[in-house]
């Protein structure tokens, strides 16, 4: 089609489309590229019947999780919180190995982003066993619902990412150097508390001082430590207005440079894929064909 480029998909995002889309992935016929549609394509009705059954699970294994660290609720369904979450392991094993063997080249996958996300769902509960307490990293599950926004088609939201990435990269030196000034200024105050004040007050040491200056400067204020001097309360009047104006100046700085990622980004987004950063000219999509 005119407009139209036959150069793969040089638009796609890793965290979207990480692994599934690929030609040379997959695999040839018969059983295994039927799984493969099943589990990794949503564009199939099974497929997407697939995906939001997964989805579901996911969502009701980390509210398991969240339930079983709750002590009152422990006691009570304790044993059944425990079946339901070695259910939901062996599921999403059994989902896990079956994705390594319908696609052609299994490390690839597993080492993809979502690949090296899936095992991480379900090795804690294994860990479990050697390690007690290690089942509550399941709530690590939670990353594979980032799916939703290739199951939905929400590629339009990649754009605006990718526009905050753009951003925090553009202004990574500023905020270095800002955050540096920060650390210099709370290292010299915390220092002064702990002279001002001293041990009797609280300021046992200069990193309990720091401690405090980080409290104090970011308006979070703990109170459990607090000066009783005038001079100590002076400074820490100073601090607390600096505060305020330190929160403003990374926010500032972002502001600014997504701002210009903004502009700099082109902002056609094809009605029908969502795919973005179409030449100014292109009449079709150059992903789905769609005329945008």
């Amino acid at each position: 089609m005119p407009g139209e480029e036959k150069r793969g998909h040089p638009g796609r995002h890793p965290l979207i489309e990480p692994y599934s889309t690929p030609r040379e992935e997959r695999p040839g016929g018969g059983l295994r590229r039927w799984l493969y549609e099943v589990i990794f394509e949503a564009d199939t009705p099974l497929g997407k019947a697939f995906d939001v059954i997964l989805l579901g699970a996911i969502l009701l294994s980390v509210l398991a999780v969240m339930l079983e660290s709750v002590a009152s609720v422990r006691q009570v369904h304790g044993r059944l919180l425990y079946t339901v979450e070695w259910a939901f392991t062996i599921l999403f094993t059994v989902e896990y190995g079956l994705r390594l063997v319908s696609v052609r080249h299994p490390h690839r996958y597993a080492l993809s982003f979502f690949g090296v996300v899936d095992l991480l769902a379900v090795v804690p509960t294994y860990l479990s066993m050697i390690f007690a307490g290690a089942q509550t990293l399941l709530v690590l599950r939670v990353l594979r619902l980032l799916r939703l926004f290739r199951i939905f088609k929400l590629t339009r939201y990649v754009g605006e990412a990718r526009q905050l990435r753009a951003a925090l990269r553009a202004s990574r030196y500023k905020i270095t150097v800002f955050l540096l000034a920060v650390f210099s200024v709370v290292v010299i105050v915390g220092a002064l508390m702990y002279l001002i004040e001293g041990p009797v007050r609280g300021f046992t040491s200069i990193p309990r001082g720091i401690y405090w200056a980080v409290v104090t400067m970011t308006t979070v204020g703990y109170g459990d430590i607090a000066p009783q001097t005038v001079l100590g309360q002076t400074v820490a009047a100073i601090l607390m207005i600096m505060g305020y104006a330190i929160i403003a100046v990374p926010t500032g700085i972002l502001s600014v440079e997504i701002a210009q990622a903004r502009e700099e980004v082109p902002q056609r987004t094809c009605p029908g894929c969502g795919h973005e950063e179409h030449a100014e000219d292109a009449v079709y999509c150059r992903r789905c064909g769609s005329r945008l």
